[in-house]
């Protein structure tokens, strides 16, 4: 049964909701009851509650006041406010402290029913989730393979290369120390999608070819890590094998294609990478292995491609144009500067790492490096390509390595420099404009979503976007500039209270009220009474 604390101080509604609302058949225990804010948070710290129901307006702390501290303290609490008419503007401040309900008085017993028993269903959920979640977690933890097949999939992905990361695996897998080595062996069945074989067909031979590769590398002495990346792939990490061990593996390639072949039908091509030295070097030897299996399977299927076999200018070429490339171009379009300069220095490593290398070569890739950026970025003005055309002839023109990457570097620098430049400048042009609009239409109730749609922008990047360039949210700079407003006209003693609250586009006295004092210190009043007393001595 689930816990509940009213808090209100009209004593006929809480006990109207304690005697008339069926509180066991919705699932609650007999609530508890306090009549101020300052008594509920002391119960608070005491007892823990599923369910808040709270009045909105209350003498000293009110009903938002008391909703942020017992959302702060108990986060998963769910909360149902008490609103009159009158006080609806409050709602709109007690939903952003974390109020997930309302209902507005007089209240309806049906009503109010009906939320509490939304509410239990919100709580049914998260209790189920968590649940969930825990055994999720103990099945990880009592499923080793499940955890090593993990790991596998994020070392490969690259996702488990950092030391956190890797820390993190280290304790729930208990890895050894990297004493002889690492190799990335795959195994792939040929053909796979394209063999003509219905969906029902493929799972099974998955399945089967899965149970092979177990079966074939069941009595290996060497650590292995094995992972099924994909229905006809499986990865397996070779870590510390002894020169005996690694024959041994490498007489169950053989078997393997056999027992597939023979059983099944289908052909196996498996790819054995170099040795690496080190956890963070799976990912490369992943690739290389891949390369070489595609090369492979260009030629013939069912073959075994060994490390000695890589091209390595090819699988160089390779990486350049659908790897690092495409993703140069990405980090330049969302105007990430240190991604790029970061990445530009993974292709020089690339490509002027390894020794020989010739300057032709070097000129050659300087060459597809500027031609590939103009195309991909799209630099067709009559300035850039008069530009373009500079950068051809300095390329040209350069006699060594250092002056190539020179100019390559110019080349990402003066397009970030001058995309970041006119991306800050629309930006700010844009804000601007929005925050005039506001300022035109303060007295219209317009919503966020409202506002994206005027500019064509999305909801969520609007108000990224504002709050970047204002240092406010937009909800924040409405109120802000209702209140600007509201503190002229308060200076006419003419206009009376609630006719201002009126004129800045807020419903209702109390609320305006409430949000003037937030923000300004003191109440309307106050303020008119204050700057009438202070133009009287003006006056004297």
């Amino acid at each position: 049964m689930l816990k509940v604390l009213i808090v209100d101080d009209e004593p006929s509604n809480v006990y109207g909701l304690v005697r008339y609302i069926e509180w066991e058949s919705l699932g609650y225990e007999q609530p508890m009851t306090c009549e101020s804010g300052e008594e509920a948070l002391e119960l608070l710290k005491e007892t823990a509650f599923d369910v808040l129901i709270s009045d909105v307006s209350m003498p000293e702390m009110s009903g938002i006041e008391l909703v942020a501290h017992a959302k702060w303290m108990y986060p998963q609490l769910q909360v149902l406010m008490i609103s009159g008419y009158n006080e609806f503007e409050f709602v709109r401040d007690a939903i952003d402290v974390g109020a997930q309900a309302y209902v507005l008085k007089p209240l309806k017993l049906e009503e109010v029913a009906s939320r509490l028993t939304s509410l239990r269903v919100t709580l049914e959920k998260m209790n189920a989730i968590k649940d969930q979640t825990r055994e999720l977690e103990q099945k990880v933890s009592e499923s080793i393979r499940v955890a090593k097949e993990r790991f596998v999939s994020d070392l490969i992905a690259g996702i488990a290369q950092t030391e956190e990361m890797l820390s993190s695996w280290e304790r729930l897998l208990e890895l050894p120390q990297m004493e002889q080595g690492l190799r990335v062996i795959v195994f792939g069945l040929d053909h796979f999608l394209t063999s003509g074989q219905e969906a029902r067909e493929r799972v099974v031979l998955g399945g089967l070819f899965r149970k092979t590769i177990d079966i074939g590398l069941s009595d290996l002495g060497s650590l292995l890590f094995q992972g099924q990346t994909a229905p006809d792939e499986i990865v397996v990490l070779e870590l510390n094998a002894s020169p005996e061990e690694r024959a041994r593996m490498e007489k169950q390639f053989s078997f393997i294609q056999e027992m597939v072949l023979e059983q099944y039908g289908s052909t196996v091509t498996v790819g054995c990478s170099r040795e690496g030295s080190g956890w963070g070097e799976a990912q490369l030897l992943y690739k290389e292995v891949r390369f070489m299996m595609a090369q492979s399977r260009l030629i013939a299927d069912g073959q075994i491609a060994r490390f000695e076999q890589l091209d390595s200018a090819g699988f160089k070429d390779y990486r350049l144009r659908e790897e690092l490339m495409p993703k140069m171009v990405k980090l330049m379009e969302e105007g990430d500067a240190p991604g790029v300069s970061g990445h530009m220095q993974s292709i020089f490593d690339l490509v002027l790492g390894q020794e020989p290398i010739s300057f032709s070569h070097v000129q050659a890739f300087g060459m597809s490096f500027l031609s590939e950026l103009i195309r991909a970025l799209k630099w067709h003005s009559k300035t850039e390509g008069e530009i373009n055309i500079l950068m051809w002839r300095r390329l040209l023109d350069c006699s060594s390595t250092l002056q190539i990457v020179e100019v390559l570097t110019e080349v990402v620098d003066r397009y970030m420099t001058e995309d970041q430049h006119d991306q800050l400048n629309q930006q700010r042009s844009l804000i601007r404009r929005i925050a005039v609009f506001i300022e035109e239409k303060v007295k219209e109730n317009w919503t966020v979503k409202q506002l994206a749609e005027q500019f064509n922008l999305n909801a969520s990047y609007l108000s990224v976007l504002f709050k970047k360039e204002m240092g406010i949210t937009i909800s924040d700079y409405v109120q802000e500039t209702r209140i600007k407003l509201a503190r002229e006209l308060l200076q006419d003693p003419s206009v009376k209270v609630y006719e201002v609250a009126e004129q800045v586009g807020i419903q209702t006295s109390a609320y305006f009220t409430y949000l003037f004092k937030k923000i300004v210190g003191c109440t309307p009043q106050e303020y008119r009474n204050y700057h009438s007393k202070e133009e009287g001595r003006d006056k004297r």
